[in-house]
């Protein structure tokens, strides 16, 4: 029996929240617009048409740029309740809404794991597992399944990964949006991956999970010590205007260290291991089997090392990192 992720029948998205132990309900920011635009005639006629193109999100972003934006930064953190102090500048300073979006927090508010036996959450937001890429229509409604061929656009990198662990990352606009790196290694360059900009949403998600294939991406392949090769995706969508990377390629980098940081709009993080590499937490496993994401801060615990390399993955780990 297919178990459905983001199941076609919802029309809540629900999501277990890690730090607070319970099932909670997400408020989707801009949802009726969402809704019109990907469930009806006229509404996929505009994102197909428009929404889609490079040029709105970079208009829309030069409209999150202008000073006057600043206004919505308070009103905003009031709304979605984002904590004020969490910010290395107070909200009240901010010259521009995207100057806010793209904020540092102060430091130690996103405590890194320390024993590098473990993977780190790349980013703060919902996070979905597929233990093994080659079932994952096991997961998806309708059929759909994650075509990796189509994310990595590199048959001989794919290859490597076909049966690999998928971790996807998803960013709200109400989350941090600076991404960093899961584990300790040394990344390559960054390659860039030309794609239109849909929403990653659940909402646009349940009717098509090609958009997360098919997005504007930027790939970077990790080389490891603890967890072999490891690819990382940072993914744009509609209304984020840039991906911008802020590591140096070829030097070492340890878990939690910045990679990047999207500019304003909803976005998404993609990390792909071999297959073998990693035992993920149990209450991934189990949430994501039910349907569920995982709400998690970055530099939280995703999934601890593999031994042995040649090995199946059987199970979780039972321990998880509270913050």
């Amino acid at each position: 029996m297919c178990i459905y992720w983001l199941a076609m029948d919802r029309d809540t998205v629900d999501y277990f929240h890690r730090y607070r132990d319970r099932i909670e309900r997400e408020e989707i920011y801009g949802e009726r617009w969402l809704r019109w635009a990907y469930t009806t005639a006229a509404g996929n006629l505009l994102v197909e048409s428009i929404i889609k193109r490079s040029w709105f999100s970079m208009w829309y972003g030069w409209r999150m740029n202008r000073r006057g934006s600043a206004g919505k930064v308070l009103p905003f953190c009031r709304k979605y309740g984002i904590d004020e102090f969490e910010s290395a500048i107070p909200p009240k300073d901010f010259t521009s809404f995207n100057a806010f979006f793209t904020r540092h927090l102060e430091k130690g508010r996103r405590p890194i794991e320390s024993d590098p036996s473990w993977a780190v959450f790349p980013a703060d937001g919902r996070h979905f597992a597929l233990p093994r890429v080659s079932a994952s229509s096991e997961f998806f409604a309708k059929g759909q399944h994650l075509d990796l061929n189509t994310l990595i656009a590199d048959e001989e990198l794919a290859s490597e990964f076909r049966d690999g662990t998928l971790i996807l990352s998803r960013l709200c606009p109400v989350d941090y949006h600076r991404f960093h790196f899961p584990v300790d290694g040394t990344p390559g360059g960054v390659a860039s991956v030309n794609g239109p900009l849909y929403s990653v949403n659940p909402v646009a998600l349940r009717r098509n999970m090609r958009f997360l294939t098919e997005n504007r991406r930027m790939r970077t392949v990790l080389e490891t010590e603890n967890f072999g090769k490891v690819l990382l995706f940072e993914v744009g969508a509609t209304c984020v205007g840039r991906i911008e990377q802020t590591f140096a390629p070829g030097h070492p980098v340890i878990r939690g260290d910045e990679k990047g940081y999207f500019s304003f709009g909803g976005s998404a993080v993609i990390t792909v291991f071999q297959e073998g590499r990693i035992a993920l937490c149990d209450d991934l496993l189990k949430n994501n089997a039910e349907g569920r994401e995982v709400y998690a801060h970055m530099g939280d615990r995703m999934g601890r090392m593999v031994a042995k390399p040649e090995g199946k993955q059987s199970g979780g780990e039972t321990e998880t990192r509270r913050a």
